[in-house]
């Protein structure tokens, strides 16, 4: 049980209305899938030259699984 106040309530109200939802519920899960996605957190700037580094390596260029086994076992 969710307690919410007058405003708020109203809010979930016009939504639900406003995206034909049947209930107040799928009114509040509608708005949490909606923020969900901009909920992804944000690389440390450290980690992001880690990996900007990590791509300008040259990597090791293999035609299959047999070739790449036998480059890695040398």
């Amino acid at each position: 049980m969710i307690e919410l106040n007058e405003n708020e309530n109203r809010v979930l109200t016009i939504i639900k209305g406003k995206f034909g939802l049947k209930n107040r519920s799928e009114a509040i899960s509608m708005l949490i899938r909606n923020y969900e996605d901009s909920l992804e957190p944000e690389l440390r700037p450290e980690y992001i030259e880690r990996l900007e580094k990590i791509d300008k390596e040259k990597g090791i260029k293999f035609k299959n699984i047999v070739e790449l086994r036998k480059i890695i076992e040398k």
